[in-house]
């Protein structure tokens, strides 16, 4: 509404405007706020430690306090008589909190509320003493929290504390090259979040070194707040102080309000994740409840004090990896990346005195040639003017940036930019932290480009687990960060339930419990939103390569679900052949009694000559055996004289029998199931580097199918070996013999 004196033109400082949108940052509400400011103090932390490539040890202590324990923190306790008029703080006459005020107040905290995990015991305690209301209050009222984050980095230079931690925009991640963040917000908005919820100022103690081998002299102590209109930092105390102890590394602690009720299960899956795409780093977080944080309505307060205490975390995210991914190089600008504006900032800064020079230095990718092919291509004007009178006329600016757009001469974008996890890593992090019984993962061979901006996708597939859940869960990071927020709507999501026909990889995307970790690394991620908090599917050479990787990794896990399908029919196939081996020695034995009864007590005489044994000989014949040394009736009274000798001395019995007959289903099964080497159980997850899924390979096939023959070449000898004579090599052959008199018996008969 316009005044009497006109519109006035106001200006405003980056810090003012980032405190009245704070939701741009993350800091929407209470509880959200209060898990943004954890994030930013450990993703600064990580950032110090890789700095200097040392493996990051990072303690995170939340320490909850009541209103009450808040005030008199700040020096403002309440009057020892209580409030002079208590009419102040009474409900106005006539307002009722009525059921739907109270479901409206119990869903402020909630609305971005996603998968916040399982309800604390001592919350369902609190709402069971305290009324229908209590929970609802619990997840609604705003407490304060002390949060102090320590690590073993680099640290911050002494007498740069205070544009680091105060002045808004201000940080050393700018340029082309990964980073967790880069707009110099993060630790800067937890102290705004602190000063406009509590008004306390956030204190540093740190002790700065670029070298981990040498060690710091002197520890930095800083009490910093904020002037919000100026955009600068208010120093309490700046000091430096002894260190005797050679600590190296930095100690943030700031008081902010929030909730932690409503984001505790978000906090420990950040966490969770976090130690999965940095299995390198060692993570502890302990949570202090206030004792009387708990509605303790109709509770003592030791019933109250033990409820707060259930309250209590600590979790310890333990190293699992020693290998740290190389540091990120700062590269330039690829031309396909470029506008007019940063053309025009680029030739002002240049300190060459030709355009061609000018492709050649400030941009990458472009050699000589192109370069003078691009200023042949312009024109006159190209070869004549200087890059400052180049900026100095927006047209020319503006066909310079059109040329660099159009060309596709130029080589594809530096990937020494980038600083993905790595294939080896994320497979230890989902090993760890998931326990799955398998895990695929795949790494890009090489970066792909987004708009002139390199990227890398990392993946990996995992089945089972025993927190996992029924069907597909995707887990999301960007730049090593995890994303927790908007999930249905990101790229990985997206590609992972519509563009991947799981069942043809032998899996169910309904029954399985399928994790799915989606990687991605760049020097611009693609987000959507002001919260940055989901890739779009629209960025579709993203989503291509997310659809390849997952593809690969799926493929890897198809070998092992067949391979575990096979050894369970494996199984099953040899219970129902054992199902049926007592049965089976039993009619055996029968039809050998029966035989052993009709020729008399004693062993068969000696066979007669071949010549008149032709009717006695026709039985091996049918069966097509080969005729031994003495003629076919020799060798076929031999073996039933073997036989019956056996019988009659008793080393023939029913359980000799099935013996033999179970260790023939268990030599026959090898054949069938490829042998017990290469299960799950044994070979443990499926990995692969770069797409390879690990397993035996050609060598380890060579070594199953040679012992598949050999299983083959003694399968008929482990059935036949009933009673083996270590004395003579002979009787196997024998007994062989001596099975097929027995059957010929019987179909005689």
């Amino acid at each position: 509404m316009t005044s009497k004196k006109g519109e006035q033109v106001r200006q405003k400082s980056p810090a003012e405007f980032f405190s009245e949108n704070q939701i741009i940052a993350g800091f929407d509400n209470p509880g959200k706020s209060l898990y943004t400011s954890i994030r930013e103090l450990v993703e600064n932390s990580l950032d110090a430690a890789e700095s200097i490539q040392v493996l990051p040890d990072i303690e995170l202590e939340i320490t909850e306090m009541t209103e009450a324990q808040f005030n008199k923190k700040r020096g403002l306790a309440g009057r020892a008589g209580g409030r002079l008029d208590t009419g102040l703080f009474e409900n106005p006459a006539g307002a009722k909190k009525g059921k739907g005020g109270k479901k409206k107040a119990a869903a402020t905290d909630d609305a971005d509320e996603e998968d916040n995990g399982a309800e604390d015991p001592a919350e369902a305690g609190a709402g069971k003493g305290g009324g229908k209301g209590s929970k609802a209050d619990a997840r609604t009222k705003v407490m304060y929290y002390t949060v102090a984050c320590r690590d073993n980095g680099c640290g911050l230079p002494h007498k740069d504390i205070p544009d680091m931690l105060g002045r808004v925009l201000s940080g050393s991640k700018y340029g082309v090259r990964q980073t967790r963040g880069k707009f110099g917000l993060g630790a800067k908005m937890a102290l705004i979040w602190a000063k406009k919820s509590t008004g306390m100022p956030i204190e540093i103690r740190c002790a700065h070194s670029a070298d981990s081998s040498v060690a710091p002299t002197t520890i930095s102590n800083c009490i910093l707040d904020i002037d919000i209109h100026r955009n600068e930092p208010k120093v309490e105390v700046h000091e430096r102080l002894p260190n005797p102890s050679g600590w190296r590394g930095a100690e943030i602690s700031v008081t902010v309000g929030g909730n932690w009720t409503t984001y505790r299960g978000k906090v420990l899956s950040y966490f969770q994740q976090l130690a999965v795409i940095t299995p390198y780093a060692s993570f502890k977080l302990a949570f202090h409840a206030a004792l009387d944080s708990v509605d303790s309505k109709g509770q003592s307060a030791a019933t109250s004090n033990a409820a707060a205490a259930q309250r209590c975390v600590e979790v310890h995210y333990v190293r699992r990896s020693s290998t740290i991914p190389d540091l990120p190089t700062e590269v330039k600008f690829h031309p396909s990346s470029v506008d007019n504006m940063l053309v025009s900032q680029l030739l002002q800064k240049t300190r060459v005195n030709s355009l061609a020079s000018f492709l050649t230095t400030e941009l990458q990718g472009v050699d000589k040639s192109v370069a003078a092919r691009i200023v042949a291509e312009l024109g006159a004007w190209a070869q004549e003017d200087t890059p400052k009178g180049v900026a100095a006329a927006s047209t020319k600016v503006m066909a310079l940036t059109q040329a660099l757009r159009d060309v596709t001469l130029f080589k594809p974008p530096d990937g020494k930019c980038l600083s993905p996890a790595g294939e080896y890593n994320l497979r230890l992090g989902i090993q760890k932290e998931v326990d799955p019984v398998f895990v695929a993962t795949y790494t890009m061979p090489k970066p792909s480009a987004n708009e002139g901006h390199p990227f890398v996708v990392e993946c990996g597939v995992a089945l089972g687990g025993a927190a996992a859940k029924d069907g597909i869960t995707v887990h999301r990071f960007a730049n090593r960060i995890p994303l927790l927020f908007e999930p249905g709507s990101d790229v990985a999501t997206r590609v992972a339930n519509r563009k991947i026909k799981w069942g043809s990889y032998k899996i169910d995307p309904k029954k399985d419990k399928i994790g799915i970790f989606v990687s991605i690394v760049s020097t611009k991620i693609p987000f959507k939103g002001t919260s940055k908090e989901y890739i779009g599917e629209d960025c579709e050479p993203i989503a291509e390569a997310v659809r390849k990787a997952l593809m690969n990794c799926a493929a890897q896990l198809k070998h092992h679900i067949v391979r575990r399908e096979s050894e369970k029919e494996q199984k099953n196939r040899l219970k129902n052949l054992t199902k049926y081996v007592p049965d089976v020695s039993d009619a055996l034995f029968k039809v050998l009694q029966k035989v052993y009864d009709r020729d008399g007590s004693g062993p068969p005489a000696i066979p007669p000559s071949s010549s008149s044994s032709s009717s006695s000989s026709s039985s091996p014949k049918k069966r097509g055996r080969p005729e031994e040394e003495g003629g076919a009736g020799w060798s076929w009274f031999g073996a039933k004289r073997s036989m019956m000798a056996k019988m009659h001395d008793g080393s023939l019995t029913k359980d000799v029998l099935i013996d033999a007959l179970t260790k023939h289903a268990e030599a026959s099964d090898f054949l069938g199931g490829g042998g017990g080497n290469g299960g799950p159980e044994e070979a443990g997850p499926a990995s692969g580097g770069k797409g390879n899924a690990g397993g035996k390979g050609k060598a380890g096939a060579a070594s199953s199918s040679a012992k598949k023959a050999a299983a083959a070449a003694s399968s008929r000898d482990a059935f036949l070996m009933v009673l083996p004579d270590e004395d003579d090599d002979e009787e196997e052959e024998e007994e062989e013999e001596e099975e097929d008199d027995i059957f010929d018996e019987d179909e005689e008969e």
